[in-house]
């Protein structure tokens, strides 16, 4: 610090912090008028909003402030405005004819919007958020349906579901568990095992696959075909692909040939689930959104 700095700032009567680094010390300059008085009003400012606007957390809530504001009610009266504007459009999408529904382009552009907000937040969890699906919960971009993919039957199967107790009339089929039931013995559950991945088209033993063909005529033909290619009617699924629910390899299939498979998907309609169900509007708009993702047939 020069010697005329010091004889200046001495003169203005600023003095020193009291702080000295390598002998060099830090004036005590005042903060600017403008800054404090800015300063101050900000603090009062910070307290006439947390006053008049929610603020401070209590337990179990916040002081509401004295104007009542409440984001939440805002939200709440947004969209209940945008609900008042799509009324025509939800009323027309419960009652349409859904193979009709593409003939009316503003409808069926609302329906796909309105059902991927929908699938995004009532299946993705189990199907993915592209439909894509995992190990027990099936594809929805691919043409293998269990219970039929035309729009009107995948509107079904939302609406009751699938083997659940809420809806009476759910799809419902069961596979035994013929191990675990003692139908088979464990040397049939290995020969029906080896005949499934031959028809497959998998590696496997071809003696095995031989003794197994006439186990699985006599225990699997009801519900899978003759020829092993399913029946979306009852959920049965095609043996001779490569499109496998649980998993084709051996390992697999010997576990779902000995204890069964029964997997389960809810009756989404408010109908059946009073709190959080779809309307059938909602029904409908998610229907058209899984149809058109790909596999609709």
């Amino acid at each position: 610090m020069s010697d005329k700095t010091t004889e200046k700032k001495s003169e203005q009567g600023y003095g020193t912090t009291g702080h000295s680094w390598d002998g060099i010390e830090e004036w005590n300059n005042p903060l600017p008028r403008w800054w404090l008085w800015t300063f101050y009003a900000t603090v009062i400012w910070g307290l006439i909003y947390t006053i008049l606007y929610p603020a401070w957390p209590l337990i179990d809530r916040a002081t509401p402030g004295l104007l009542g504001y409440n984001s939440r009610l805002e939200v709440q009266e947004q969209i209940e405005a945008f609900k008042r504007k799509n009324a025509a459009l939800e009323e027309k999408l419960a009652s349409i004819d859904l193979n009709e529904i593409r003939s009316d382009a503003d409808l069926y552009n609302y329906a796909i919007r309105s059902g991927a907000a929908v699938f995004r937040t009532n299946c993705a969890q189990c199907h993915g958020s592209g439909g894509a699906g995992a190990k027990g919960y099936p594809n929805l971009l691919d043409d293998e349906w269990l219970w039929g993919g035309t729009i009107e039957e995948i509107a079904y199967t939302v609406h009751h579901g699938i083997r659940n107790e809420q809806s009476p009339d759910a799809r419902w089929s069961e596979m035994p568990a013929f191990g675990r039931d003692e139908i088979l013995d464990e040397e049939q559950i290995a020969n029906v095992v080896h005949y499934v991945l031959k028809i497959s088209g998998q590696n496997h033993d071809a003696a095995m696959a031989a003794g197994g063909e006439q186990v699985f005529l006599d225990n699997c033909t009801s519900c899978h075909g003759e020829d092993g290619k399913g029946d979306p009617s009852v959920g049965a699924p095609d043996l001779t692909n490569a499109i496998w629910l649980y998993g084709g390899d051996e390992a697999t299939l010997t576990e779902t040939v000995t204890n069964g498979r029964f997997g389960v998907m809810p009756a989404w309609h408010e109908e059946f689930r009073p709190a959080g169900g779809l309307t059938d509007s909602q029904v409908n708009a998610v229907a058209a959104y899984v149809h058109q993702l790909g596999g609709g047939q």
